[in-house]
């Protein structure tokens, strides 16, 4: 798939989460398969740019490119300047949240309470596209609500005022993320328009991201929530499309260090504190599935810091601790 003059191989999108998807967690989603990692959100607002978040998540050194960040708000002016600011620091992509079903981002009428408006959706895409020299891109949801499904519309409006490529998850803004992702307004979608069209919501599975993709006829899968504790998963569905057949599971020991790197990752971009603070949900999330996991969380959930974190996770998938946190413990 192309966005722009940027191929996108495979076809294989992280989905932009706040929290989640920071440079460390792209970079390494983009090393297991991705073809694309878009960044966590920043808000439109100026006045937010320059606090220590912001700053962090606009920090794209080191990134394989093409380095795509996610803007939100429900003013026109200001994403159009939020355009500008990301496109001087490095972006290749921008990308327009019109997705998020969160109460703190829908009450300020950004995310997907913009779906209800489509006059302002109008006017906020074309300020955009307007605005920098780089394809824009568009996350959208089904519609308001389960009654208004309206993402047909939004669709074509998206692809008549310049957008380059739409993503939509296959829920409503009412569903936030309860019930089951439907598909079907999602193929109706990529019927309407002639823009690349990207399919997001449970896809979970090799299996489940073929059906998605024979079902949709969708250009590529965006990939959430399953690859939180498991970014492996696309070089799995990339194997799986490609040959028919299921990658083995990766070995324990794999998945260890490839958590410690992680977390080593986290910790050289935040800094020791925030890093194993931040961290710890990408412990819970990488342990769940092991035999030990609730004990080993209820030991390792309050630790502070970031060599002691990455010793007990060593331990836990049963290879060797860092030097330097053998000599911290010792």
């Amino acid at each position: 798939m192309k966005i722009g003059k940027h191929l996108i191989e495979p076809a294989l999108i992280l989905a932009p989460m706040a929290g989640v998807t920071d440079r460390p967690f792209r970079v390494l989603c983009r090393r297991l398969g991705a073809g694309l990692a878009i960044s966590e959100m920043t808000m439109s607002d100026p006045r937010m740019w320059k606090t220590e978040k912001s700053r962090t998540r606009m920090d794209h050194a080191g990134e394989p490119g093409p380095v795509s960040v996610q803007i939100a708000g429900h003013d026109p002016a200001l994403l159009a300047a939020a355009a500008r600011h990301n496109v001087e620091h490095g972006a290749d992509l921008i990308d327009i949240n019109m997705g998020c079903p969160a109460k703190k981002v829908c009450r300020v009428d950004a995310g997907s309470a913009l779906l209800r408006d489509e006059a302002l959706v109008a006017r906020i895409c074309r300020a955009v596209v307007e605005a920098v020299p780089v394809p824009v891109t568009l996350k959208i949801r089904t519609g308001w609500s389960r009654a208004e499904r309206n993402g047909v519309a939004i669709a074509r409006i998206a692809e008549d005022c310049g957008i380059a490529a739409l993503a939509v998850h296959g829920r409503s803004r009412e569903d936030r993320f309860e019930g089951e992702a439907e598909y079907d307004t999602i193929a109706a979608i990529k019927q309407a328009v002639n823009i690349p069209v990207i399919a997001n919501g449970d896809i979970r599975t090799p299996e489940q991201a073929r059906q998605v993709l024979l079902r949709t006829g969708a250009d590529a899968l965006m990939i959430g929530r399953a690859a939180q504790g498991r970014p492996w998963i696309f070089r799995e569905i990339s194997h799986y499309l490609s040959t028919g057949s299921l990658l083995a599971e990766p070995s324990r020991e794999w998945i260890g260090h490839l958590l410690v790197e992680h977390l080593a990752a986290m910790a050289g971009l935040y800094g020791d504190a925030q890093g194993t603070r931040i961290g710890r949900k990408h412990v819970r999330w990488y342990c769940e599935d092991h035999p030990g996991a609730d004990d080993f969380w209820r030991e390792i959930s309050a630790e502070t810091c970031a060599l002691r974190q990455r010793q007990a996770v060593a331990l836990f998938f049963g290879i060797e601790p860092e030097p330097s946190a053998i000599a911290e413990a010792a």
